[in-house]
């Protein structure tokens, strides 16, 4: 499935930052750049088929909210700004996210991952549909969220525990436990998130996965243990 967006932004190192990051997402397809909403306005009008508009507010002239509001049938929009007291106005028009500058690879990401999921029928979601990216080092991993035994925060890197790999990211762990399936994972310790389709079994206050150990803190017990009889019903 592509996406086809626009970038609209009047400035250029805004220009690159967003270039980057799509390119580094196989199914974005970047239509094309604009520095002003006049240019956007005829690129919406040669292409019938963009879905997305990565879309800056402050702009001169024309604002990107004004912009957003005056077309007939707009596609989906993700505003970018250096401004967050434009938040507000964003979501009024039913903006996908809102991104303050400058802001992150996973930030970016979790917000595109909401425009897949609001693409997908709810009658065809499963977790088999459900893939992130997870950048280490130079190399950007596509993985399935139901092959994920488990995350784990190790110092300023987290840890993708797969069924035959780990892959050591320098995301934080609050993001990667985002932009996965709220449905699948959950939280067992302030540096564990584990995928409840991969426990084995729970002996006290330890979780077992595989030839894993991992343990269940505290102060995430309770909300543990929720989490497992509401799955049983």
């Amino acid at each position: 499935m592509k996406i086809n967006c626009l970038i609209i932004d009047d400035e250029p190192s805004s220009q690159i930052v967003l270039k980057k990051f799509i390119k580094d997402v196989e199914f974005l397809e970047l239509i094309d750049v604009c520095s002003n909403a006049i240019d956007a306005l005829q690129v919406l009008k040669q292409y019938q088929d963009v879905h997305l508009l990565f879309l800056d507010i402050n702009m001169p002239k024309i604002s990107g909210l004004t912009f957003y509001k005056s077309l007939q049938n707009p596609p989906e929009v993700i505003f970018t700004t250096a401004y967050p007291q434009y938040a507000v106005d964003g979501f009024e028009v039913n903006a996908i996210d809102y991104l303050l500058k400058p802001f992150s690879f996973d930030r970016f990401f979790t917000a595109v991952n909401k425009v897949v999921e609001k693409r997908i029928p709810n009658g065809n979601k499963t977790d088999n549909d459900h893939f992130i990216l997870i950048k280490s080092s130079k190399t950007l991993h596509k993985i399935n969220s139901e092959n994920i035994l488990f995350i784990e925060a190790f110092g300023d890197y987290v840890k993708v525990h797969l069924k035959d790999q780990c892959i050591l990211t320098n995301a934080t762990f609050s993001s990667v436990l985002e932009s996965l399936p709220h449905r699948l994972f959950i939280r067992s310790h302030k540096s564990f998130a584990i995928n409840f389709n991969q426990m084995n079994s729970i002996n006290g206050n330890q979780i077992n996965i595989k030839n894993h150990k991992i343990p269940i803190g505290q102060k995430f017990k309770t909300e543990f243990l929720d989490f497992i009889n509401q799955s049983k019903t």
